[in-house]
């Protein structure tokens, strides 16, 4: 049996985010709890979006949502309650109707902390999931050269 591998490709659209750790986010070891750094990853999302025009906000007024359908963190060192931290989120290109970011999570030192990545699709003003690209990401692709 074979499978069809996706063709999907690493863009140069990418945006780094600094990010402080508070003291909310760090547990009973005073060290960055795993779950937050999904909330990074949120962080280093809206940062692209605003700077790419392709928020969340871009994407309700045109009638859909993009709700994340996949996650993946993998932690390499851990990040403690005052670290700043860098987030460098990375667009990667694919035709299906879906939108994947990677994310590498920098401490002040430049080594890398934690790896992942996020699926997200479409979802219309009806609840129903588009297995078509969206025209306006469509038409964002295009300004992008992504097509």
């Amino acid at each position: 049996m074979s499978t069809k591998k996706e063709n999907i490709t690493e863009t140069n659209l990418k945006v780094t985010h600094h990010i402080r750790v508070r003291f909310n986010e760090t547990d009973a070891l005073g060290i960055v709890w795993h779950g937050y750094y999904l909330h990074y990853f949120e962080d280093g999302r809206e940062a692209f979006g605003r700077k790419h025009g392709i928020s969340y906000l871009d994407t309700k007024t045109e009638g859909y949502v993009s709700p994340i359908v996949k996650s993946s963190c993998e932690h390499k060192l851990p990040l403690q309650y005052g670290d700043i931290a860098t987030v460098e989120t990375t667009y990667i290109n694919t035709p299906a109707a879906k939108i994947i970011f990677r994310y590498k999570i920098l401490n002040e030192t430049g080594q890398t902390v934690c790896t992942g990545e996020t699926i997200q699709v479409f979802v219309d003003d009806n609840n129903n999931l588009s297995l078509t690209v969206p025209p306006f990401f469509e038409a964002w692709k295009t300004k992008n050269n992504l097509l």
